[in-house]
């Protein structure tokens, strides 16, 4: 294939002592475990054998020259030509998701990156169309592989290309939109969990939805019939309409977004609700909570990123504590609470400690039922903590 994903002479030698989190299965290898790479001259995204400090083969990956991570891994041990692993991985994805994924969903994660066994590539399918992001020069070359493999396996009408974001800038990569088969598509309908949703790939955030969140709103659709509920970030108002599903009492969907209120208006509509059903609120989800007089029988608070890098942690700790504080107190005696971080660069145990500190502010005495998180179509490896981003609470006044 263009681009060189087929096997390669180069080396990676890892520095001595070095070797341990990957062979603990960690694929990222970052810059300063390595003590040399033959030849010394690699091109960004170039395939890469690692071997320990003795020589031994511990696996193959891709290597990168100008970034921290600077080899991701693809395999450990003897490896498979590359075209041969993308297949074999793709096919292992997918028939994972058919174990998992509900018989009335068809937008779902399909390849989850590091999860999945190929580092820097998300797929997600929203029926008959797939989105692709390739966010690392090693991803990026495979670009055509991964593509006719998709083809092989699925056979969608589409398959569209939305590449942007920090992370391919700092692999030196451009953002990239392109159709990479069948049809132009601009948007198409899916179906989560029975609610039929509309999906904008021109506007939409990420690959034109928040597919990880999808269990967590059937959590809130059983806990929600008869209550009053509020939807704090609704984004294309996921939460409300599963509160709806559920036969909510009031339902009140708030964001900072006029187009995300439209798509989320449009979806209400699509599944038959009444205009009136969701009362939305154009504006910030703390403002509102701080300062409305009324109480909610169940609360979801999922703001976007709060800490966007390392340097941003202590100032997201500080908000993380003052939106959930204002949310305790806007919760119902005997409500129940559903609060996310996902912040890649602030820890789970952190946003913990930052909702007990609210419960202190707040001056409320809740119970924690159940630690929160993205479904099985969002896979990470044990070994390789730092794939974990999604973390979320569901608390009971008390």
């Amino acid at each position: 294939m263009a681009g060189g994903v087929s096997a390669s002479a180069a080396r990676v030698i890892l520095k001595r002592g070095r070797e341990g989190p990957v062979r603990g299965g960690n694929p990222w290898i970052f810059s300063q475990a390595i003590a040399r790479i033959e030849p010394v001259q690699i091109e960004a995204g170039a395939i890469v054998a690692v071997h320990d400090s003795a020589g031994a083969l511990l696996g193959t990956g891709y290597f990168n020259p100008a970034t921290t991570i600077a080899v991701r891994m693809l395999a450990w041990g003897e490896t498979p030509p590359v075209e041969e692993l993308v297949a074999r991985r793709l096919k292992g994805a997918l028939e994972l998701r058919r174990k998992f994924v509900r018989t009335d969903t068809d937008a779902y994660r399909l390849v989850n990156g590091d999860g999945d066994g190929l580092s820097g590539v998300v797929v997600d399918r929203f029926g008959d169309v797939l989105v692709v992001q390739l966010l690392t020069a090693g991803a990026d070359r495979m670009r055509e592989t991964i593509a006719e493999a998709l083809r092989e396996l699925i056979n969608p009408r589409a398959i569209l290309e939305r590449s942007h974001g920090a992370v391919r800038k700092q692999e030196g990569l451009d953002d990239r939109i392109a159709i990479l088969a069948g049809e132009p598509v601009t948007e198409t309908l899916a179906s989560e969990n029975g609610i039929r949703i509309h999906i904008d790939f021109e506007h939409g955030q990420k690959t034109g939805s928040f597919l990880d969140q999808r269990e967590n709103r059937a959590l809130a659709s059983t806990i929600a019939s008869g209550a009053r509920v509020l939807d704090a970030c609704c984004y294309q108002g996921g939460f409300a309409l599963a509160a709806l599903a559920s036969g909510a009492k009031r339902v009140v969907a708030i964001d900072t977004s006029a187009r995300a209120l439209e798509w989320a208006r449009r979806n209400v509509e699509l599944n038959g609700h009444p205009e009136a059903a969701v009362e939305f609120v154009h504006g910030e989800a703390g403002r509102f909570m701080a300062e409305t007089a009324d109480r909610f029988d169940l609360i979801v608070l999922d703001p976007p990123p709060l800490a966007r890098s390392r340097g941003d942690a202590a100032r997201a700790g500080r908000l993380y504590v003052e939106l959930n504080a204002v949310a305790m107190r806007a919760l119902a005696s005997g409500g129940r609470l559903m609060t996310f971080s996902c912040s890649t660069h602030f820890r789970a145990d952190d946003f913990v400690r930052a909702v007990r500190f609210a419960q202190t502010n707040a001056g409320r005495n809740l119970r924690l039922l159940a630690h929160l998180g993205p479904g099985p179509d969002h896979p990470v490896l044990l070994g390789h903590a730092e794939g974990e981003y999604l973390t979320g609470l569901l608390l009971a006044d008390l």
